[in-house]
């Protein structure tokens, strides 16, 4: 019988490392590991704000890499992970969450800005995992993907992400499973209404809008950055370790009302 890690959140002399992680729930995933005692490599477009957040997730006095890449460019998503490994090892924990959004029917947007979300969330998710394999501590290796209510539920003005999304969760379960073999566990996140994000200030820009997304979630709350990441530090540790290929709802319950249409947010704007 397999016997639980004693502290399955003790992540002293782990190497985790976050795409996109400069800011929202991904940052607040770094920071949570961090907090735990693993060594944190974050990865995003700006070196500026990769500046900003290496300063927050230093703060719990671990090491701390920065690495200034897009997740659309295959050779630089390779050569940061390259470098995160060369400078704290092989990676213990990825998680991949570089996203892009905006509000719009599909006939109000160009071939190019579907394109664009497509590129960054599914394009970026592949690139990053596919770059990460050579890199990882194998067995043992867990890879977390963040995903979005909208893999799963149809929602209007929402064509780029449904369409992207609902391709993470498929490469997380196809992965799941070509990479079982190596010890590499892959799974995902999909968050759902997490209240201070850039996410929910897009979906919901006014409090006309705040208040219909409030009153879509059964737990009647908006989600914290910590519940998220709580889930994140179950999915990197021994306690989840016979489980791979899932695509777990962080989202109060708001999931299981089904799709939803944004249009009234729309024509409010």
């Amino acid at each position: 019988m397999h016997t639980p890690d004693p502290a399955p959140f003790d992540f002293t002399g782990r190497h985790v490392f976050v795409a996109g992680g400069s800011s929202g729930i991904n940052l607040a995933i770094a920071r949570a590991y961090a907090a735990h005692g693993a060594d944190v490599s974050l990865l995003s477009r700006s070196p500026d704000k990769l500046a900003v957040a290496a300063g927050q997730v230093r703060v719990h006095g671990h090491r701390v890499g920065s690495h200034a890449a897009d997740v659309r460019d295959y050779a630089a998503t390779e050569a940061a992970l390259a470098a995160a490994a060369q400078a704290f090892g092989p990676i213990d924990v990825l998680v991949s969450g570089a996203a892009g959004n905006f509000i719009a029917p599909a006939l109000g947007m160009s071939s190019n800005g579907f394109r664009t979300v497509v590129d960054i969330d599914l394009v970026g998710t592949f690139n990053v995992l596919r770059a990460s394999h050579a890199h990882l501590r194998r067995p043992g290796a867990s890879l977390i993907n963040i995903s979005a209510p909208q893999a799963r539920n149809p929602t209007a003005l929402q064509a780029h992400a449904c369409a992207a999304k609902a391709g993470v969760d498929m490469l997380t379960r196809v992965l799941a499973m070509e990479w079982a073999a190596d010890g590499i566990r892959v799974n995902g996140i999909a968050p759902g209404p997490i209240g201070d994000t850039e996410g929910v200030r897009r979906l919901a820009p006014d409090e006309g809008a705040r208040a219909r997304m409030l009153a879509s979630i059964p737990l009647a709350r908006f989600g914290e950055l910590a519940d998220v990441a709580n889930m994140a530090l179950v999915l990197g540790s021994a306690l989840a370790g016979f489980v791979t290929g899932a695509i777990i709802p962080v989202d109060g319950g708001s999931s299981l009302q089904g799709g939803r249409d944004l249009s009234p947010t729309l024509s409010e704007a």
